[in-house]
Formats: structure tokens, C-alpha cells, sequence
């Protein structure tokens, strides 16, 4: 739901300054509690640790209504300080959920699948603005039932996280079991936390981590909210997202079934990400030339025909499809340097830390108005710094998958013994039938 508001270009208003703050704020906090919340969910476990994490989004959505009366930010960014803490919680425990759930060999698969739940909420909520905001297409911002609409799906969510099964319930497809989370203490989290900062694998994600989030400024503001009206947002947001679920289960394919060896498949993804980024990159290049920041076109209109506004949609949604294998690909990478929960919760919330500083970089970057073109030339830097260090991380901390052993000698030993006690008893049949 988070994602459909930020889609909609500042938050839904007109003026990207309230949106652009808030984030910031929003993204500050993050960047700690990202990092430190590895640990508290080690702590609380999962069902608390995103129920207290969820909670905080409806708050934020709703200053949005409050503002849309009063204009005052003073309590978008107050909101937003306080969803940065929440969103360091529900996406440590959906990092460690969504890496250490899953059996090794199928953690691609999983990663995909919930990329695909997760936006298809979305996709859902670009269609409800698009919409409630119909008739109002040369509108300054979104009305009040589009945030009520938000903050009642966003409660559902708060409600149903308290559904989530603890690692040591989880029985996967093939009989094996999550490790059993052994509930930690503060001292050890915190040990563990500033380990983090000098595990070398960790530092070579952290590039990509930067560059992950750090794009959203740009497509949102600068693209979906600089060149299209308030209903055509909406409008868009449908594709964007929509085109992330396609490009998450074609990643998540390529990172499980593409090759028998699990490093080849590490290679081939990040090898298929790089050549599409830079491909939708240049993409973008070409876009920008159109327009500068102070001087934009006028706004387009999803009725509008020709090469005017195709040429923008198959760019914006193009961006959706990079941010879902982007951002897949690394996730995949987490989920082979370890399979605890413990870990995984720890390697999860450094990675949303050092993405969420980023952020709230881009998002001044933005509130201070520098050029489209520039924030372009650093997305695109960013993105392919990233690539040869993520090369480096598979050549050098990704192992080929073992076949479990373990499992295979369990069901020759049960099968053994099972014949062993039919032979045994073939005799006694025989004879007690005979005797019948």
C-alpha cells in the first residue's frame, strides 16, 4: 500500500516538498532501525516484530489526509520518522521469512512469489486512486477516500501479520524443518549488529543496497509525477507494479532453474540484470533529453494516442521491471550466504539500513531541486557500480548446492527396514493362513 502512495508522485500532492520531507525523515530512521532490527526480531520473533511494523504505516497515511485539509507537514515528517522504525521491523522479519522459510534450492522461487503478493497490493491500489480520482484529472492532489482507502487496508495487513507461523512450525514441502529461532539476548544482537559492519560479504551487497531504493525519487517524481496528470498516476502505478511481478518470477527462475550449478545461476542473474538496466537506463537517457527539471511538457493523459505517451508508460513501467530483478537478484544473494533465521533476519536488516540511507538521500536530493539529469547519471552509476562486486560475492561466498545426504541415507534406512520386516513376516502369514 506503501508503494501505490509513493507511486502516485509526492505522496498524492502537487507539491513534491510535504512528500519529498517526510520521506526523508522516514528513510533516516530507517537506515538505524533497518540495521537494528535484525536483532529485535532475533528478540520478539516474527508475529510481533510485524504486527508493530505494519502498525506504523496507517499512521503515515494518514497525516496525508490530515494534510490534504490543513497543510501543515510538521506531522507527515513527525509520521514519517515513526514509519521509518516501523519499516526497519516488518522488512527485517520479511527478510528473514522470505530467505530462511524457503528450502535451499527453491529460495528464488519464494523470493518471486512474494515479490508477486507484494505487489500485486500495488497494483490493486493504483487502480483505487485511478479510480476515485476519475473526473478529477486536472485535480492538486488526491481525496480524502483515497487515503481512507489506504489506512483501511493497511490496518487488514496489521491484522493478518499476526497470522505468520514461527520458524519452529514450518514444515517444508520436502519433510525438512526451519531452524528453530532460539529467542536471543540484547547483548548478543548488538555484538552481532557491529559485526556487520566489518563482514566483507556484507560490504560488497552494500553498494547495490545504496542503489536499490535510491531510484524511487527519480521514477516517481521526476518521471511518473513530472510528465502525467493526477488520474494517469494511478493509471500508471497499475503497470509499474504489474510489470514487477512478471520481472520477479522471471529472476526468480532464472536463480533456481536456469542451471544445475547454483554459482552459474548467481552469475547468468546478475549477467541478465546488468544488460537490462543498462538497456532501461538508456531508455531513460533518451526520455530525459525531452525535458529539464524547470521547463516540463505538458501534463499527459492516459487517453492521449500516439508516441507522446506510449514511449513514457513503456519507460515507467520498464523501471518496475529493474527494481523487481534488482532487487530479487540481491535478495537471492542473502539467502545463499547462510539459511538460519538468526543470520538471515541480521544480513536482511543491513541490507534495508544501508538502502534506506540512500533513500533519504535521494529524497533531498530531490527536495533541493537538483536536475533530472543529474539524478538520472546517479541512478545509472549506482546500479552498474554494483555488478562487479556482486560478481565478486558469487566467485568468492556462494557454494554449489550439496544433495542432503542426510534425508536420502534417512529413506534407505526406513525402506530397509521396512522390507527387513515384511521378509520377517512372510513366514508367519504363510503359516497362519495355512493353518486357517
Amino acid at each position: 500500500m506503501f508503494n501505490a502512495l509513493t507511486g502516485m508522485g509526492g505522496g498524492g500532492q502537487v507539491n513534491h516538498k510535504a512528500a519529498n520531507n517526510a520521506n526523508t525523515a522516514l528513510y533516516t530512521t530507517f537506515a538505524v532501525f533497518g540495521i537494528l532490527s535484525g536483532g529485535i526480531y532475533n528478540l520478539l520473533g516474527p508475529r510481533l516484530t510485524l504486527a508493530a511494523g505494519c502498525s506504523t504505516y496507517v499512521l503515515y497515511a494518514g497525516s496525508f489526509l490530515y494534510y490534504n485539509h490543513y497543510q501543515h507537514q510538521g506531522f507527515a515528517i513527525a509520521t514519517g520518522a515513526i514509519l521509518g522504525i516501523g519499516a526497519g521491523l516488518l522488512w527485517a522479519g520479511e527478510g528473514a521469512i522470505m530467505t530462511s522459510y524457503p528450502p535451499p534450492h527453491r529460495k528464488g522461487s519464494y523470493i518471486s512469489l512474494f515479490w508477486s503478493i507484494f505487489n500485486m497490493g500495488g497494483v490493486i491500489r493504483g487502480i483505487i486512486p485511478f479510480v476515485l480520482n476519475y473526473n478529477r484529472n486536472d485535480a492538486a492532489s488526491v481525496n480524502d477516500g483515497t487515503y481512507i482507502g489506504f489506512m483501511f487496508f493497511m490496518s487488514a495487513g496489521t491484522l493478518l501479520s499476526l497470522a505468520i507461523l514461527p520458524p519452529r512450525k514450518v514444515i517444508r514441502d520436502d519433510g525438512t524443518r526451519c531452524t528453530n529461532m532460539k529467542y536471543s539476548s540484547v547483548s548478543i544482537e548488538a555484538t552481532e549488529i557491529l559485526k556487520l559492519f566489518m563482514n566483507w560479504k556484507m560490504l560488497l551487497i552494500a553498494p547495490a543496497a545504496w542503489a536499490s531504493n535510491f531510484f524511487y525519487t527519480y521514477q516517481f517524481n521526476n518521471v511518473n509525477g513530472a510528465l502525467f496528470n493526477l488520474r494517469t498516476r494511478g493509471f500508471n502505478n497499475v503497470f509499474y507494479w504489474g510489470a514487477q511481478m512478471l520481472g520477479s518470477v522471471g529472476i526468480g527462475y532464472i536463480m533456481d532453474f536456469s542451471f544445475s550449478r547454483r554459482r552459474i545461476r548467481g552469475f547468468v542473474g546478475i549477467g541478465v540484470v546488468a544488460v537490462l538496466g543498462t538497456a532501461i537506463w538508456g531508455g531513460g537517457l533518451a526520455n530525459q533529453l525531452r525535458y529539464a527539471h524547470h521547463d516540463l511538457p505538458d501534463k499527459l493523459d492516459f487517453k492521449d494516442s500516439g508516441s507522446a505517451f506510449a514511449g513514457p508508460i513503456v519507460l515507467y513501467l520498464s523501471y518496475g521491471l529493474l527494481d523487481a530483478i534488482f532487487q530479487s537478484m540481491v535478495y537471492w544473494l542473502i539467502g545463499t550466504l547462510a539459511d538460519d533465521s538468526e543470520t538471515l533476519s541480521r544480513y536482511s536488516g543491513f541490507y534495508k539500513g544501508i538502502q534506506s540511507a540512500g533513500a533519504a538521500v535521494a529524497w533531498q536530493m530531490d527536495s533541493h531541486n537538483l536536475p533530472s539529469m543529474k539524478q538520472l547519471a546517479v541512478n545509472w552509476s549506482l546500479t552498474t557500480v554494483s555488478y562487479p562486486l556482486l560478481l565478486l560475492l558469487v566467485m568468492l561466498a556462494v557454494k554449489d548446492e550439496e544433495k542432503n545426504v542426510e534425508v536420502e541415507e534417512g529413506n534407505v534406512e526406513v525402506e530397509t527396514k521396512m522390507q527387513a520386516t515384511i521378509t520377517s513376516t512372510e513366514p508367519f502369514f504363510a503359516a497362519d493362513v495355512s493353518k486357517a
